[in-house]
């Protein structure tokens, strides 16, 4: 039966995808961070940095990879959200190169929108006023923007949007979900702050960290492990509720059988 956005059931949702799924998760996420920081390594040596042309090919070839490798990590989630419905394969989850070239477009998008707010900046520096003004309303926009628009990649990988229909879709499902939306990212971040700090007490307190740096890159290791995973399930199963929240469709595939 049709259910209303609720961040409880998001909660619960997440936490049941993580619970079967955490191992094929962060194995996936440490295998893909390898293979970008072993292209990002060779290319170092490859690339010739000689005019602002190959430049820009660099950061648009690495925008690429990185697509390819966050929007996989979305289809496996989704995957692995159904997985006990049916079998899939490891090309199941590889993004198409239109879903990649959608993730570049939206990345160069922002990256033209906050360039043109760092140069209205600038104009402003005789009013420092006016800028500390503009500053935060800036601020204030870019986050209600990025709220409004954070689920684009879960359309890209979910239904093959466009760039410009992919965020449109976005701002669709967030409508009158806002402040919803606001308090369920508040839960996250808080989640992950509380876990860097026990992290980092139990680490300054069985270790001595000035001596073994060693410990440090283990523990941000360990935190990531656990933050990583657990972010983007958490933005991929509150895609699916708000999605199903919009249409008198059943949100839980096990409820029709």
């Amino acid at each position: 039966m049709y259910h209303p956005f609720s961040i409880a059931d998001t909660i619960k949702t997440a936490w049941n995808v993580i619970k079967k799924n955490y191992i094929s998760l962060i194995v996936y996420s440490v295998i893909s961070l390898i293979c970008y920081e072993i292209i990002n390594f060779f290319t170092a040596f490859i690339v010739i940095y000689d005019n602002q042309y190959s430049q820009v090919a660099f950061v648009f070839f690495m925008m690429l990879v990185q697509s390819y490798l966050v929007l996989s990590f979305y289809k496996l989630i989704l995957t692995l959200m159904d997985r006990e419905y049916y079998e899939f394969e490891f090309r199941d989850i590889l993004p198409s190169f239109r879903m990649a070239l959608s993730f570049v477009t939206i990345g160069v998008l922002y990256t033209i929108l906050i360039g043109t707010v760092i140069f209205i900046n600038l104009q402003l520096s005789d009013y420092p006023l006016l800028q500390k003004i503009l500053d935060k309303v800036e601020i204030l926009s870019l986050g209600y923007l990025l709220i409004r628009s954070i689920f684009c990649l879960c359309f890209i990988v979910d239904e093959d949007s466009g760039p410009i229909e992919s965020l449109k879709q976005s701002f669709y499902i967030t409508w009158n979900n806002f402040f919803k939306m606001l308090a369920l990212i508040l839960i996250v971040v808080g989640f992950i702050a509380l876990l860097l700090i026990i992290i980092n007490l139990l680490i300054t307190l069985l270790f001595d960290t000035d001596n073994n740096s060693y410990v440090a890159k283990i523990a941000a290791i360990c935190w990531f492990a656990i933050s990583f995973p657990t972010v983007q399930v958490m933005i991929m199963a509150t895609y699916r509720k708000l999605v199903y929240s919009h249409k008198d469709v059943d949100d839980d595939v096990s409820e029709t059988l």
